[in-house]
């Protein structure tokens, strides 16, 4: 009994696999003589590994299977157990997904290995320790975990989920020695995600026809791009300045502060986001991996985007993504003097925190 409850497949019961493909007999592989030939297996299937089987983790690789869009996912996380348990659920769920494949496990560079996509979602946050020690907590670990998925997998792409996530990018960027095109940070995409919803309620349209970008700094400094603000590919702020006599500069930041504030509402609720982080990432993971070159303000090296700033930071700016990652970064922001500067104060504050780090 204890067997069956610990049990996976049908292999680890004791059942010979090569046997059970004998159910279907093979059809001929020539029209002409009849004669089998062995079917190879098919040599390129898509690979992703999630690093970190928390609430985000899970979210992004419940969403990536649900979509298709792997064909086999990797779970690594320094709990066994919990990775395990997280791996049985989804098998458990087989029948109702996309035929794939899981494995799960603690060991970085074994289960990684051939990965094309890295997506990286530990350690997870702690409000114990200072913003500074908690940095180099985080980056202690993706000491560890970096340089094994750079050797396993060199050709892969890297997503950064975990937070501060534009200095950990960098760090993964640094670690990884990968070109800074396949190291992204999640950035900025999913504060955007919150304000296209914001203002497609206010509109009453779909948020999907709602074009509108945070940039800059995650967290409290994100700008909101609002003269890029378009709806159906039309310009929607001089439209709103006009009919709401109470649209100007003030509600316009009132605005921001709710959309950088969304997660932390969410966090005060139930204890932690996950499900529009989920969907956020397997977006991006989709534009990657099937080269749809679509944009997002994702966290990307800024150096030479940021007007007066020459430092080798990541920020969220406007980037078309494919499959060689990074395929080009937004360079004609329109920017006022008061965002503009902003962007450069968020530069070099993260500039200190990564000199700080000694990558």
């Amino acid at each position: 009994m204890s067997l069956m409850k610990e049990a996976s497949s049908l292999s680890e019961l004791g059942f010979d696999v090569d046997k059970g493909a004998g159910f279907f007999r093979q059809v001929p592989s020539s029209g002409h003589d009849g004669e089998m030939t062995p079917l190879q297996p098919c040599e390129r299937l898509t690979k992703v590994s999630v690093i970190g089987a928390g609430n985000v983790g899970m979210a992004i690789a419940q969403t990536i299977l649900t979509q298709g869009l792997a064909d086999e996912i990797a779970l690594v996380d320094a709990e066994a157990d919990r990775v395990r348990g997280e791996m049985l659920d989804l098998q458990h769920a087989a029948a109702f997904l996309p035929r794939f494949r899981i494995v799960a496990g603690t060991d970085v560079l074994a289960l990684t290995r051939g990965s094309d996509l890295v997506i990286i979602t530990v350690p997870r946050e702690t409000t114990a320790a200072s913003r500074m020690d908690q940095l180099r907590r985080n980056v202690a670990l993706l000491r560890e975990v970096v340089p094994a998925v750079a050797e396993g997998s060199p050709e892969s792409l890297l997503v950064v989920v975990s937070n501060p996530v534009d200095v950990l990018a960098y760090a993964a960027w640094k670690l990884s020695g990968f070109p800074s095109s396949r190291v992204i940070g999640s950035g900025t995409d999913l504060d955007s995600a919150r304000l296209r919803c914001l203002l497609a309620e206010h509109l009453g349209v779909g948020a999907q026809d709602v074009q509108a970008y945070m940039v800059g700094e995650h967290g409290d400094g994100a700008l909101a791009l609002w003269s890029s603000v378009r709806v159906g590919g039309m310009p929607v702020l001089s439209y709103l300045q006009k009919t709401h006599s109470s649209f100007d500069a003030e509600a316009l930041e009132g605005i921001r502060r709710a959309v950088v504030g969304g997660a932390r509402e969410v966090i005060g609720l139930k204890g932690y986001t996950s499900w529009a982080i989920g969907y956020s990432v397997a977006s991006l993971a989709r534009s990657l991996l099937r080269d749809q070159r679509r944009v997002y303000p994702v966290s990307v090296l800024a150096k030479g985007f940021v007007p007066g700033d020459a430092h080798e930071v990541f920020l969220s700016l406007p980037a078309r993504l494919g499959r060689r990652g990074v395929l080009g970064v937004a360079a004609e922001l329109e920017l006022t003097g008061h965002e503009e500067s902003t962007l450069r104060r968020s530069a070099e504050t993260l500039w200190g925190y990564c000199q700080a780090l000694g990558l």
